[in-house]
C-alpha cells in the first residue's frame, strides 16, 4: 500500500468531506462512521467519530500529540445512491492506493458536485409508473391508477419546486397532501365513479418518506438509538404534514 504524507489537520478534511456526501446522500449513519474510519485509518490517523443525521462530529489524534476536532452541520439529505456508492469505492480504494490531500479532495469534489444522472422528465415518468402501479395495488380500477399517475407527476414537480425555495422542509409534504386531495376531488367530480381515496393513496405513497424509516430502523439495529429516533421522528412528521395537507383538501372541498 502507498501512503501519502498527509497532517492530521488535512486527514480531518478528507474524512468530514466522505461523510458529508454520505449523510446529504441518504446514507446510514453506521456507514458515514465506518468510511470515516476507513480513511482516517488508511493515513494512520487514529480517530473518534460520532455521527447523527444533522451532524458530523470527529476527533483526530496526530502522531506528534496534535489533537484536531472538525464539526460539519448537515443542513440537507436527500437520496442518492450514485454518490453513496461512489464514496464507498474511495474508501476501499484506499487500502490498496492512499492518495495525498489534493488528490483525494478533488476525487471527493468530482462525486459531490456529480449531476444527477437522471433528467427530471424521467423522474415525472418513474413517479406516474410507481403511482399506477400502487393504485392498482390497492385494488383500483384503470382509469382511478390513470387518474393517481397523473396527480402524482404533478404533486412531484410542485415539491422540488416548493423544496428549492423553502426553509420550511415540511412545507413541501404539506402542499404535496393539498395538491393530491384537491386534484383527487376535482377528477372525481368531472369523471363519475371514480374512487378519490384510492387516486389519493395511489398518488401520495410513492412521495413518503421510506427511506427515512428503513434507515431509522436499521440504525437502530446496529446501536445508533439517538440518530434511529431522529430519523424515524422526521418521517413520522414528514407522513403527519402530507396527511395535514390531504385532510385539509378534503374539508374544504369535499
Amino acid at each position: 500500500m502507498v501512503t501519502a504524507d498527509v497532517n492530521v489537520h488535512d486527514v480531518t478534511k478528507i474524512a468530514i468531506k466522505a461523510g458529508k456526501i454520505l449523510l446529504t446522500s441518504g446514507a446510514e449513519i453506521y456507514r458515514v462512521e465506518d468510511t470515516i474510519n476507513r480513511i482516517c485509518n488508511a493515513y494512520k490517523i487514529e480517530c473518534e467519530s460520532f455521527v447523527l443525521p444533522t451532524g458530523i462530529f470527529i476527533t483526530a489524534y496526530g502522531s506528534n500529540g496534535q489533537t484536531i476536532t472538525h464539526v460539519k452541520r448537515i443542513k440537507e439529505r436527500t437520496l442518492n445512491i450514485k454518490k453513496i456508492e461512489a464514496v464507498n469505492a474511495f474508501s476501499r480504494s484506499l487500502k490498496d492506493y492512499v492518495p495525498d490531500y489534493f488528490e483525494a479532495m478533488n476525487i471527493l469534489d468530482s462525486i459531490d458536485h456529480d449531476k444527477d444522472e437522471y433528467p427530471f422528465w424521467f423522474k415525472l415518468v418513474a413517479t406516474s409508473v410507481t403511482a399506477f402501479a400502487f393504485a392498482l395495488l390497492f385494488k383500483g380500477t384503470v382509469y382511478e391508477s390513470i387518474v393517481a399517475a397523473v396527480i402524482s407527476a404533478v404533486v412531484y414537480f410542485f415539491k422540488e419546486r416548493v423544496v428549492q425555495v423553502s426553509l420550511f422542509p415540511f412545507l413541501g409534504f404539506f402542499i404535496s397532501g393539498i395538491i393530491a386531495g384537491g386534484l383527487s376531488i376535482l377528477s372525481s367530480a368531472l369523471i363519475s365513479r371514480l374512487n378519490i381515496y384510492k387516486i389519493i393513496i395511489g398518488a401520495i405513497v410513492i412521495h413518503l418518506p421510506g427511506m427515512a424509516i428503513s434507515n431509522g430502523i436499521k440504525d437502530a439495529l446496529y446501536g445508533d438509538i439517538t440518530s434511529s429516533m431522529n430519523r424515524i421522528s422526521e418521517a413520522f412528521f414528514s407522513v403527519a404534514a402530507i396527511c395535514a395537507g390531504v385532510a385539509l383538501a378534503l374539508l374544504v372541498f369535499l
